[in-house]
């Protein structure tokens, strides 16, 4: 099976130039001028459009029991999303419950993916407790292909560890060469913060974001920050939200703490006034951390472009607004959290970010792609566009203008947090290690053609 891209413009996270790709088999065999056509060769035509490397989303949840309900997606049906949007990789969260044997957990969350997939997949494991046992099982995990840690400072009495639990998982880490990606809150405040708001009847969806403030977030960060240090583990805040949280791992990474920083397409895109909504619209805004002011979102435009933040994710949590999102109605901290978005990442970050110059076309590349391969274990397999990468490939049209839907949308979910927004440029061919997947926005790809990639520590 051979593929030849001919004529593009080749963008990597450094590298803009014209040239042709050849794939052969399920990797990058030559890059160069005037490459010849091997006999039965898939040809396209790039001319006047940019090559990139396949896009990879570090955070989303596909399998996922939360909050009384199960997300709406399943692997099938984000892959496909996933794959259309441009991004050919995904790594899942896996957020076992406390009381939850962990390599039973990490089974579970792979089989939903194994065979189901049409996109590559690989996984965080969600370190939820640490008792006597639980070093052995996480390497365990690790030895299985599993690089990558993840805590949440949040969701006191469910998901959250304590700083016992959360020293012994950045130890363990630390031994390992394991990063650990962290949910920075601070549940103590946040439990708090929420029933004085419900006890004083501030019941709707626009009482979230007061209820987990900035300050709260920052907290979370320095505290991570703390442990990391005194550990010597590389950790990676998700999520991050606003400037507070951002200079606070600024602050850490000067005092040598080895951390990276990430945020997701809602904050980029969306502003408080979203969740604050009337007739309870704004509970399909409601994600944690929550959306924040628009002055935030400025300031993280600013801090993605100088590279303070090295990667725009998802945090991609599908739940419907019906029958889910509505079960806090009376209660916000009952509301589902998450906005469904592994369609829309790159069109979003393309239209917002490089079209009005927020970020050039290398730091798109390199902020939705590159970074989290290097981060994560996967570089120069994915995340490059190199003789012996493997060939996943997006051919983007920057002059498409297409319109945003639930309607269109692949996702499962019953609502877009982006309806109606206009977006330039799109995925024109898409190719998951060597195979075409999508073309012109749709899906023409094969179900389970998607492999776990197993990764060695680097950290």
């Amino acid at each position: 099976m051979s593929l030849l891209i001919k004529g593009g413009r080749v963008v990597t996270d450094t590298e803009d130039y014209t040239a042709d790709i050849l794939c052969e088999g399920e990797t990058i065999t030559a890059i160069g001028s005037q490459l010849d056509s091997p006999a039965h060769a898939t040809v396209i035509d790039a001319g006047g459009k940019l090559v990139m490397p396949g896009f990879i989303d570090p955070h989303v949840h596909i399998y996922l029991p939360f909050m009384g309900t199960y997300a709406k997606d399943d692997w099938d049906s984000a892959g496909r999303a996933a794959i259309v949007g441009g991004t050919t990789s995904l790594i899942e969260m896996i957020c076992p419950a406390a009381n939850e044997d962990p390599w039973e957990a990490y089974q579970l969350w792979r089989g939903k993916a194994e065979s189901l997939a049409p996109c590559d997949f690989t996984f965080h494991m969600g370190v939820t407790r640490f008792d006597d046992g639980a070093a052995d099982k996480f390497r365990r995990i690790v030895a299985d292909g599993v690089a990558s840690f993840k805590v949440f400072l949040a969701y006191k009495g469910a998901l959250g560890v304590s700083d016992e639990e959360l020293f012994k998982t950045l130890e363990l880490a630390a031994e390992l060469g394991v990063i650990v990606t962290a949910h920075c809150e601070n549940e103590t405040l946040v439990a708090e913060l929420q029933q004085r708001l419900l006890a004083a009847g501030k019941t709707g969806p626009e009482f979230h974001e007061p209820s987990r403030p900035v300050r709260v977030e920052a907290s979370g960060v320095q505290h991570l920050t703390t442990f990391a240090e005194l550990t010597g583990a590389s950790v990676y805040a998700v999520h991050t939200s606003n400037r507070a949280a951002v200079e606070a791992a600024l602050a850490a990474r000067g005092r040598g703490v080895k951390i990276w920083v990430e945020t997701v397409i809602p904050y980029l895109t969306l502003d408080e006034s979203y969740a604050q909504r009337p007739d309870f619209e704004g509970a399909k805004y409601v994600m944690s951390p929550p959306i924040r002011t628009k002055a935030e979102q400025e300031y993280l435009w600013q801090a993605l472009a100088a590279g303070d933040v090295s990667t725009v994710a998802t945090d991609h949590a599908p739940f419907d607004f019906q029958g889910q999102k509505e079960m806090g109605r009376g209660d916000f901290t009952k509301i589902p959290n998450g906005i469904p978005s592994v369609e829309e990442r790159v069109k979003l970050l393309y239209t917002h970010g490089v079209v009005p110059g927020r970020i050039t076309l290398n730091r798109f590349v390199d902020a939705a792609s590159t970074q989290a391969a290097k981060l994560f274990g996967l570089y120069p397999q994915k995340g490059a566009i190199k003789v012996g990468s493997d060939a996943d490939l997006v051919v983007w049209d920057p002059e498409h203008r297409g319109t945003i839907s639930a309607e269109t949308h692949l996702m499962q979910t019953d609502y877009s947090g982006f309806e109606g927004w206009q977006v330039q440029g799109r995925a024109e061919v898409v190719t998951v290690r060597g195979k075409v997947m999508a073309q012109s926005g749709k899906f023409v790809g094969e179900p389970g053609h998607g492999r776990f990639l197993a990764r060695k520590p680097t950290h």
